[in-house]
């Protein structure tokens, strides 16, 4: 009897695989279902306990019941929180108040994951404990790079704001 993911065809001992499927080096399909990834994106899940995990993190980071003492004065905002397939695994993309996250900070934040990652694990009620990693959120200072070529551009094309009001 063929196995659910194959499709007799033809001759017998023809078999062709169901498009989208993962094939290892062997020949056998080793995913039944196309996974996250291979459709471009995190799944609608991923996306909810990444942003609930962001929610948390955040309202844990802002009252500053962490143990670690460079953590007590910081002003860290958490923009973005991407979380594996699995939910094991997540990445924290933080930022401070004024600037990018100092090396101390990132240090410190790593120091605190184990509580922050207990903590999280009891507040959001998940069936594992994700390992969080912190890394700086480079996306507004590469955002404020890209408007300031933007505006060079506009000044040496002769382009100002009140031109582009005018037009429309």
């Amino acid at each position: 009897m063929p196995a659910r993911s194959e499709i007799r065809t033809g001759a017998p001992g023809t078999v062709r695989q169901r498009p989208g499927a993962v094939i290892s080096t062997l020949g056998e399909e080793i995913m039944g279902r196309r996974s996250a990834s291979a459709g471009g994106g995190p799944s609608q899940r991923q996306l909810r306990v990444g942003e609930e995990l962001r929610h948390v993190l955040a309202e844990l980071l802002m009252r500053g019941h962490l143990r670690e003492p460079a953590l007590a004065d910081a002003q860290l905002t958490v923009s973005e929180v991407r979380i594996s397939a699995d939910l094991r695994h997540a990445v924290v993309f933080v930022t401070e108040l004024g600037g990018e996250v100092r090396p101390e900070r990132l240090e410190a934040l790593q120091r605190a994951a184990p509580q922050l990652r207990g903590e999280v694990t009891r507040r959001m009620r998940l069936k594992y404990a994700p390992d969080l990693t912190f890394r700086p959120d480079r996306s507004f200072a590469e955002a404020a790079r890209i408007e300031a070529l933007l505006a060079e551009e506009r000044t040496a094309v002769g382009w100002d704001r009140e031109d582009d009001d005018d037009a429309g």
